[in-house]
Formats: C-alpha cells, structure tokens, sequence
C-alpha cells in the first residue's frame, strides 16, 4: 500500500503517511503538483500540419484544475466519459508500483507522454504510454519490443536515452530520460529563428546524435523539431527514439505514419524508408530553425507530395540574406528528392558545417567515434589552390633536385654496361651450346651484385676517391647470372612472393642444369654443370681442353701458372685444374678452378681473395652486426606477438573496424596475387599448381598479418588521434576519388621526395668520406617484369612499415602519455640502429633524425596515407638507376618508374581541388 501523496510505502493499519503526513485513503486529487516540464509528443497524422499539443504551461497545477480534468471519479485511469484535454492518468497515480505520474506532458496519434519519479531509484523520468489500438496488435508490439531493444543501445549526449518496457494493466509503456527545457518547435514559435552560430551548433549537435542512432540501426522515422529538445544547458537533445523505431520495419501505406509535413518523399508515397529519409527530415529541421518557417506550405497532403517530389524550394538565403552559403549548401543537398544525392550520413552533414568537429566534440564527450564517424569528419571540400600547387611544384623539384644528386653519384654511371640483359642471355646460351650443352627447356636470368667484393673494398680495401675507377675495371661489381635446364625451373623459396628463379633457386641438383656468371661485357666469371645422372658409353680418359674456358672469359691461360686445386664443386668431375695469377687490368690476385667430366668442362669459377665459400659456415659477425640481428628480431617478434594480443583483445570485446580491417586484407592479398603473376617464373607444367597454392598462402598470410595490426592499432588510434585515420578510412571505405584521399597522396609524395632528397643530401658526405657510390636494385636492370615486381612489392611494403611505425608510436604514447615527446622517442628509437657502424656518423645522424622526424611528424600531422605514400615513394624512388642518358637500355624503364610517381601526384593534385580553378585573379595575390 502506497501513499497517494508522495508514493512512500504506508502499513495498512496506519492512519497517516510517516513521511509526509497525509491521511491514508485522501483524494489524490487534492494534491497540489510542483512545476512541471515540457517534451512535445510525437504527433503522427496525415495532415500535412500536425496539430500541436498545448504543453504544460510550466505554472503550479491546481487541485480545481485537476478536478475539472479529471472529473469526479477517483480512478486514475480515465474514461470516453472524461473532458476533452485529459489524459488518461491523473499526477500522483502510480505505475507497475514503482513510478508516480507528476504530470501529462504531451499527447497525440502515438501516444502520450508524462513526467514521472521512479521511487525506487529516486529519479525523475519521462514515461510513454502506447494507443490502445497499438497496445492490441500483437504484431505491432513484438516491432515495438524488438526495435526498444535496439533504441535502447543509443547511448549519446545527444540523444534523449529509451530506458525499458513496461506494462499497466494492459497498456504497454516505455520509459525514457526526461529532459527539463524546451523543444525547438515552441522555441522557434516564440523567438522567429535561431542566430546562424547557435543554428549551426544546435544541427551538428542533432546531426551526432542521429548518427549515433544510425550506428545502432535505429532509423527515428518522426525527425521534426518538437521532438527535438534543448536542456537547460543549451544542448540539444532527440526524443522518441523508441517510439519512432515502431515504424522502421513497417512498409507501404503504413511507412507513411509519422508528421507529413517532415517526411522525405519516399517516406510519403510509402516506399522503402532508410537513414536517407532522417537525413532529408534533419534538412527540414536546419530550414526551419534557420529561417523561422517552413521549406514546404502546403493545404493537403497532395499538395505536399507535389511538392516534395519536385524538389523546389525557396532557397534559405531569399529569407536570411547574410546566410552562410555553407550552411544553405548543407541545408540544399539534404534536400535533394533523390536519396542517393543526399549526404552519406548524418557526420557528412555536420563536417558540412561551419566551424564543427565531430571527432573533437566525441573526444570530449568521453566517446570513441565510429569508423564511419571518422570517415564523415573533416573537410569535403577540395584543397586550396595554392597549397594545392605549392605542393605540385615541391614534387617536381624535389625530383629533380633528387636525380641530379643521384645521377651524380650513381655507381651504374660509372660501370660500362654495354649490353642489355637479353643480349647477354643470347652470349651465354651460346658460350654454354659451345660448350658441347644441348639447347635448354628452360632457362632465367638476372643481375645481381658480388657484395663479397663490395664488403671487402668498403672494410679493407676503402677505395675512397678512387671508387670511380674501381668500378670501372675488374673484376665487376655487377654481375649477370643464366640459368638453363633440361626440366622446367621451378623454384622452391617461401617468401612473399614464389617462385622467382634466381642465381641458386632452384638448387643446381638436376641433370644437365647449366649455371653461368658473366661481367656485364659477357665475359665468363662461373660456370657450372650437372652431368647425366646415368651415362652411358666409356668416354674416359678424355684430356680436357681448358682453353674455351678462358677464352670466354677474356683471359689467357699463358699468364697463369697452375696450383693446386682447392674449391670443390657440386659438378662430379673427374679432372681438375687451379691457377693463379692477377685480374686483367688491375694488381688484385686472382685464383681459377676449373673441373671436367670424361672432356667436357663442368666447373669454372674466378675466385678473388674476397669470395667466400657459399656452402661453408659464413664468417662470425660482428658487434654491430649481432646488434642489428637482435634488435631486428626483438622487435619482430614484439610486434607480432603484441599485435596478436591487441587484436584478440579488441576482437573479443568487438572493437575495431574488421569491415576496414577486412578491406586491407583483401586488398593486400590481390596485390600480393598480382606481384605473384608478374613476377615468377611460371610454366604450363603441374608444377605451376604447386607454385599457385605456395603463392595464394603467401598471400593469405600477408592478408592475415596486416588483419591482425590494423585490428590491434585502430581502435586505440581511433579513440587517441582519430583525425590521422580520417582519409584512411574513406580510402577504407571504398572513396578513392575522395579530395580528402588525394590531398594526403599529395602530401605523402612531398614528405617521401623529401626523404628521398635529404638521404641523397646526406650521401654527398658520404660519399666525401669513401662511402661507396649509388647502388640502385638490380630489378630495374632486369626488365619489366621485375621492375613491376619491385613497384608491386613496395606498396604492400609500405602499408606494413606504416602499420609498424604507428605500433611503435602508439606504444610509446601509451608510455610517455604525450604524443609529441612520443614522436621524439621514436625518432631516437629508430635513428640509433642506423648509425651503427655507420663512417660518417655526424652526417648519419643528421639525415635519419630528419628522416624519420618526417616520418613521425607525417603520423601525427597527416595520418596513415600521407606516411603510407611517403614510405612507398621513397622505397621505390631510392632504388631506381637515375640517368640523363636515354641511349642506354635500362634508361626507358627507370624513367617509367620515376614518371609514375609524378603521374600520382600529378592525379592527386587534379582530384584534391575537387573542381576547383586554378589561375583565379586573386591566386597569388
């Protein structure tokens, strides 16, 4: 038993109420109800003008009005036989025996709504009682019920928050946080419209919290502006959430319940209704609280269906002549007739918006912002005309300032490469048909360099200025390897990308395989072949004749004297040969082993006191060395252990964008995929299968591993420095022609050509120094296919190094707790393993903390695509063989490389306008 004053709990045999002294069985009636607050209800009619409902007038309610609504009887449910005005229950009635009614706020076609104290949490509320004819529609409450369950999950600063279900004698009710101001419908009413600043706060505040709903699957159905609140505070709150998600799963004639006069078109000719629909009745909103009127007048709902679907309208700036064409550009586009024009969200409408931050305003509020949140934030207009050329010019002379230092020093430039890879493929297969070999099956070719010899002149010969003439004499530096075989060459490395053939994949184990290394002239430096398993015939005792041996390779045997033999082959040979002497041109020793098979030559190799046995153990390393290796290691294995835990963590709790996670994934394995089709060796031949289900794991597990990082690091980078991840995830999201997307390409091609020109900068001293000259990667060298490969290979590269640089930076935020003294540990983390053993430390040091302050400052100012084609761009454009001279074979290729570079800045800097001119007459002014 409950006391009809103040609702305590009373005995049944007392007399009076304990609290507040009331006598027990008194006319609830009789009580005088303290202030009351407002909240329209949500009125549904088919007139285009819904009536509204008079709300409280705010004064003290009395006990002659109370009577005069409520009649005579003293139950507190009414009946037909109640004044008209009434609701159907009366302040101080209570509810399921928990909440007692203070006062009837609203009413109309969906209900009504009043203020009320859950006495069992001691709460003011807000309660919303369902139509009678609602209450007994099984189907219609089993809606009701599931779209509660959802609404209830909207949980945002924004948005007025559905707390449960309950029922009251048979009228299902829900519950609902109560919000003590005034709605924008009344406020509009008694002031005329709302200063654009205050217009422009209140949408985006509107635009957060239906996004919000959005986010959950809750489409409001009933947006208009009596159910929009403004608190005491000034922050505007959306009502009826829950009640209005009655309507999302209700199709033809009834998708039409809801207030006419702020439908979209589709929503009146009962069509399918979705978050596009909200947005068109957010653009009615923002019309009206801008202007103080109504975008559409109409008498019937004919006329307002004629009108909605023509799409014209009076333009906001005929009403308020100083109107931000910003806001009247929002306003316009989320009142396009065609769902598709409109804006993508509701964030997009407020990134629209003068001075609005979404992901700031989320931030504050304590939230993290959803994938799509950050993907709507930030500017959708196009870059700046002249940041946007300032940027064009910084790449084009940053690319050449690069290929004038690189053309200076390149080591290519100073080698004669006379021949391009296919003549001298042409020379070897000849010399080894010469040689008494039969014409292959199959064979491959390459570069590569001898970093034997390169180690020992940079650690005991040091060339210094003499580097020039070093590479310009033999031995080379340079060398060209051909492979040939009497069965296909399949390889059998597992790296990223299978089955490209090199200089000993496949192993030399097979009949007839031939091996042959040349100067880049075609003179022979190795020669290796792999008799007949089984022979037949006797053939021994043939002299062999070593003479073609040394004419291929450009030597006489008359100025060697014969030694002892003391290199082994893998070739079975039944005679064997050694000589020493010096290398033509030049005072380095040079020693010769040569083998033969019943005549025939199996075996020659030029061997200089530097080349190292390939098959013995490899010599002990050294300190820096050791400390590369175990600082390499450490931190792999870290960050892919920790990378496993933060992605099972945050999968586990549903964190993450595993859409954009899943994106990546797939993206990274066709690239992977295509690498593989351009790159490797593949024949029509079983083995071909093999080599595909090699590659496709390959590629799964790059896809995996990126997966994994980018679901470990995004939610935390989403929660701490959402505006990195901005272009990302409109990249992510399918936007590739997005101006956001090209501006931070743009921006990412100047930071790498920086990178780029400051390493080549550095490498001047260098240089001074005795470092060795340019080496570009023999990829380029080695055709098309490779240098595809090499482009290909760098892009998934990049994304991992970026993946791996925000894991190092997000984990020493996580440390330091200040992004910039982060970014100054990262510098220093990455910077010291560089300048290990490095000749020139001074310089060293100078150009990777710049280098790498670019790459930290890139993180933390642009994001992930800008430090992801910074990356990409300096990888590739580090490794090209710049050369002013075209006559060259390598020339055409290297110069594609580079021009792609350009043609992607060049492509950036067209979309990132976003349309925009470029010679306006106050351009430069």
């Amino acid at each position: 038993m409950y006391c009809t004053s103040c609702g305590s709990a009373v005995s049944e045999k007392a007399r009076f109420c304990a609290k507040c002294g009331t006598a027990v069985g008194a006319d609830p009636n009789a009580t005088v109800m303290g202030d009351v607050g407002i909240d329209d209800s949500n009125l549904e009619t088919l007139a285009p003008d819904a009536p509204v409902t008079p709300r409280a007038s705010g004064r003290p309610t009395t006990p002659s009005a109370v009577r005069a609504r409520s009649g005579a009887s003293s139950n507190p449910v009414l009946t037909s036989s109640d004044p008209i005005g009434g609701g159907r229950f009366v302040p101080g009635a209570m509810v399921a025996d928990r909440y007692r009614i203070v006062a009837l706020l609203g009413r109309g076609g969906m209900g009504e709504v009043y203020r009320a104290e859950d006495l069992k949490l001691s709460q003011v509320l807000a309660i919303k009682f369902l139509p009678e004819k609602l209450s007994q529609d099984p189907a219609a409450l089993a809606r009701f019920h599931s779209e509660v369950r959802v609404a209830r999950q909207v949980s945002h600063p924004n948005v007025c928050r559905v707390f449960d279900i309950g029922d009251a004698d048979g009228i299902p009710f829900l519950t609902m946080e109560y919000v003590d101001g005034e709605d924008l419908s009344s406020l509009v009413r008694r002031i005329g419209r709302l200063p654009q600043d205050k217009a422009a706060e209140v949408s985006r505040q509107i635009c957060a919290g239906l996004a919000a709903a959005h986010e959950r699957g809750v489409i409001h159905r009933d947006l208009k502006p009596s159910n929009v609140m403004l608190d005491g505070a000034g922050k505007a709150r959306i009502t009826d959430f829950g009640l209005a998600s009655v309507a999302a799963s209700i199709e033809g004639a009834e998708a039409r319940a809801g207030t006419p006069a702020y439908m979209a078109p589709e929503q009146l000719s009962g069509k399918e209704v979705t978050t596009k629909s909200d947005i068109y009745s957010l653009g009615l909103v923002m019309y009206e609280i801008v202007t103080g009127k109504r975008a559409f007048e109409a008498g019937t709902l004919a006329e307002l269906v004629k009108f909605r679907e023509s799409g014209s309208i009076t333009t906001p700036s005929t009403i308020v002549k100083d109107l931000d064409p910003v806001i009247e550009r929002a306003i316009v586009r989320c009142l396009d007739p065609d769902p598709a024009k409109r804006p993508s969200s509701a964030l997009q409408v407020a990134a629209a918006l003068p001075g609005g931050d979404p992901l700031a305003a989320a931030l504050a509020a304590g939230e993290t912002p959803s994938p799509e949140m950050v993907a709507a934030a930030g500017s959708g207009e196009g870059t700046r005309p002249r940041i946007a050329v300032a940027c064009l010019v910084a790449v084009i002379a940053l690319m050449l300032g690069s290929a004038v230092i690189a053309i200076r020093e390149n080591g290519l430039e100073k080698m004669a490469l006379p021949y391009s890879p296919e003549i001298l493929a042409h020379k070897a297969g000849e010399m080894v048909t010469s040689l008494g070999y039969r014409p292959p099956r199959d064979n491959a070719f390459g570069y590569s360099y001898d970093f034997d010899y390169l180690d020992f002149l940079e650690k005991k010969d040091r060339p210094g200025s003499s580097w020039g003439k070093v590479l310009g004499e033999r031995p080379p530096l340079l060398r060209f390897w051909f492979r040939q075989s009497a069965a296909t060459l399949v390889p059998q490395n597992f790296d990223l990308t299978p089955g490209i053939v090199t200089a000993n994949d496949p192993p030399q184990t097979f009949s007839e395989m031939v091996n042959v290394e040349t100067d880049p002239d075609g003179r022979l430096l190795f020669f290796q072949a792999i008799p007949s398993e089984k022979e037949s015939g006797s053939g021994g005792g043939t002299i062999a004749d070593w003479t073609p041996l040394f004419r291929a390779a450009g030597l006489s045997v008359d100025d060697f004297h014969a030694v002892e033999p003391s290199w082994n082959s893998l070739a079975s040979a039944d005679a064997r040969a050694a000589w020493d002497g010096k290398w033509p041109g030049s005072e380095r020793p040079l020693h010769i082993e040569a083998g033969a098979h019943r005549g025939k030559p199996v075996y020659f190799k030029l061997v200089g006191a530097w080349t190292n046995a390939e098959r013995m153990p490899p010599p002990a390393e050294t300190s820096s060395e050791r400390i590369s290796r175990i600082f390499g290691t450490s931190f792999a294995l870290l960050l892919f252990a920790g990378g496993a835990w933060l992605a099972y963590r945050n999968y586990s709790k549903g964190k993450g964008d595993r859409r954009g996670a899943a994106r990546l994934a797939i993206a990274a394995i066709l690239v992977v995929m295509l690498r593989f089709v351009v790159r490797a060796h593949l024949s029509f031949s079983s083995d071909a299968l093999g080599l595909l289900v090699m590659a496709l794991s390959a590629a799964l597990f790059a896809g995996a591993v990126l997966w994994m990082l980018y679901l470990a690091l995004e939610p935390y980078v989403r929660s701490k420095w959402p505006q990195t991840i901005v272009s990302w995830s409109r990249l992510l999201a399918g936007n590739f022609r997005d101006p956001l997307v090209a501006r931070d390409v743009l921006f990412g091609s100047v930071l790498g050509l920086a990178w780029v020109f400051v390493f080549y900068l550095g490498y001047l001293f260098d240089i001074r120094v005795g470092e060795r000259p340019l080496l570009p990667v023999t990829e380029v060298l080695s055709g098309l296919r490779p240098s595809i490969g090499l482009w290909l290979n760098n892009v998934v590269g990049a994304v991992y190094g970026v993946l791996m640089f925000f894991f190092v930076l997000v984990l020493l935020r996580v440390l330091v707790r200040n992004r910039w003294v982060a970014a100054a540990l990262f510098v220093v983390l990455f910077t010291f393993p560089k300048i290990l053993g490095s000749h020139n430390v001074p310089v060293d040091t100078v150009v990777w903390v710049i280098i790498y302050a670019i790459a930290a400052f890139a993180v933390v100012r642009f994001g992930l695509i800008a430090l992801a084609m910074a990356t990409f761009t300096a990888n590739v454009l580090l490794n090209v063989p710049y050369t002013l001279n075209f006559s060259l074979w390598y020339a055409p290729i290297a110069l594609c490389v580079v021009a792609s570079f350009l043609v992607l800045a060049v492509g950036a800097f067209y979309v990132c306008l976003a349309g925009q001119r470029i010679f306006e007459k106050d351009l430069f002014e």
